[in-house]
């Protein structure tokens, strides 16, 4: 036996009305908390909102418009200020970067992607506070961010590289607990575009890059809070490599299953080579690149 709501559905604009806000103002709280989507140039209502009590009604004119049940203006979301939200150009003047900058830097660390126009929120940006938005007028989507990216371990280090700052003193728990691997093999492999690596089997790898003209950089940390360090990393198609040559040792293999389980954590693009694609880059790494929209010739 169905049971009947005692509350009613109100449509968008009734909804802000109630609430004393902009009907655009709330269409964008409603898109930022997913529970809705735009689909050519039409108000789509998600799962999400079903599940907050949205529902399709028909009017007999103006025909299918969404609605919601009354209690979901008492929703928290509402009732949050967006005041303390910051977009990027208030981040570019905290840290002292170029406007124009400062999406790309949240790009390259995964955080944001380039839309056709505008930039779109990312998993992993979303997982940090970023909220999806898009202005009025144009329906270009924008990404603003909540106060603590500002402290955000890797988006600090990466300006501070960008800018030429020394890095911070590593406190007590860095230094009495160094990453062993990276000390116990020296990068003193010296490819062409002058990297310095740890392994031939690396060396290769950096020259195939080098000499296929993509942009890479060498153990280039992920854009997370935990301290790991990718092989290489290609900033086009956000695709991090990494080569296993030690697999007979017991913590290194260790090490590859814990690094393997942050990269699924995460869902970033990996890919993996052994010891037997070494001496076949040429027909093994075009393939897997080509996987992630990256061509090599």
């Amino acid at each position: 036996m169905s049971t009947t709501s005692k509350f009613k559905h109100i449509s968008t604009t009734i909804l802000s009305k109630e609430l004393k806000m902009g009907t655009k103002e709330v269409f964008q709280i409603l898109l930022a908390n997913g529970l809705i989507n735009r689909v050519d140039d039409n108000w789509v209502l998600t799962d999400h909102g079903k599940q907050l009590g949205g529902i399709i009604k028909k009017h007999p004119r103006a025909g299918e418009y969404i609605a919601w049940s009354s209690e979901i203006k008492d929703h928290k979301m509402f009732h949050t200020s967006n005041e303390s939200l910051l977009n990027a150009t208030a981040l570019s003047s905290h840290f002292g970067v170029s406007k124009f900058k400062m999406n790309p830097i949240l790009s390259e660390l995964g955080f944001v992607e380039k839309a056709v126009k505008g930039w779109k929120v990312t998993k992993l940006g979303e997982n940090i506070g970023g909220k999806q938005l898009e202005y009025d007028k144009t329906g270009v989507p924008y990404v603003n961010w909540p106060e603590s990216i500002l402290e955000n371990k890797r988006l600090v280090e990466t300006i501070n590289e960008i800018l030429g700052n020394e890095p911070e003193q590593p406190n007590e728990t860095e230094q009495s607990n160094p990453v062993a691997f990276r000390e116990k093999f020296e990068a003193k492999h010296r490819s062409a575009d002058g990297h310095y690596v740890r392994s031939r089997a690396e060396m290769l790898i950096d020259n195939w890059l080098y000499m296929s003209e993509i942009v890479h950089a060498y153990e280039r940390k992920l854009p997370i809070e935990e301290d790991v360090y990718t092989d290489f990393y290609l900033p086009v198609g956000k695709v991090y490599i990494e080569y296993w040559g030690l697999e007979d040792d017991p913590k290194y293999a260790a090490r590859k299953q814990e690094k393997l389980r942050i990269y699924e954590k995460y869902g970033f693009n990996l890919i993996q080579l052994q010891d037997a694609d070494i001496q076949n880059l040429d027909d093994i790494l075009p393939k897997k690149l080509l996987k992630f929209g990256i061509q090599a010739y």
